[in-house]
């Protein structure tokens, strides 16, 4: 019984040392907001080095899969920032299917459409499935999408496949809205 005794307490003295040993850097798990209201839109551009989009709001890719199919790359990830003082983003569409992911800040409407006259769709991305919400919304090639963050900001990602490439990327002049808006 004694020595499982000191054991315990050796490992217990250890695990303290330890602790005071860690600086404020370590305890990534202290203070999260897992939605970030503590932070501003400029807090996590500049956190993540995001960069204006042409769609309006700011992105990061992340990710391109050297994996090739065919000479384009098989997909690729970024990181997306809608504030919502800047309204809807602008109507556009890519030759791939995307995923959208939230990761923080407010949920965020995303309108889609075919452009077939059928009535654009609306899904909300974000944290509560309870309330109407989904944390993924798959899109299909070459339908239009827009967006909207339904408070100061959001924090999505996307992931293309195959990958995003500018060629593949139409964005719809000033003004024009899909046939059934």
């Amino acid at each position: 019984m004694f020595p499982k005794f000191v054991l315990l307490i050796s490992l217990l003295l250890a695990i303290e040392a330890l602790a005071k040993t860690r600086g404020p850097s370590d305890g990534i798990f202290q203070g999260i907001s897992p939605r970030g209201e503590n932070h501003s839109a400029q807090d996590v551009i500049n956190q993540l080095g995001l960069a204006p989009s042409a769609e309006k709001g700011y992105y990061l890719e992340t990710f391109r899969d050297p994996a090739l199919y065919g000479n384009r790359s098989v997909s690729t990830a970024i990181y997306y920032l809608l504030e919502g003082a800047v309204g809807k983003s602008y109507w556009h569409q890519v030759d791939a299917s995307e995923v959208w992911h939230y990761y923080a800040g407010a949920p965020l409407s995303l309108y889609l459409s075919l452009d077939n006259g059928q009535p654009v769709r609306e899904y909300v991305l974000g944290p509560d499935i309870f309330r109407n919400q989904t944390p993924q919304v798959v899109i299909a090639a070459h339908e239009w999408q827009q967006a909207l963050s339904r408070g100061k900001w959001t924090l999505v990602g996307t992931t293309v496949a195959p990958a995003f490439t500018d060629s593949g990327f139409e964005l719809a002049p000033p003004g024009w809205q899909p046939n059934g808006a």
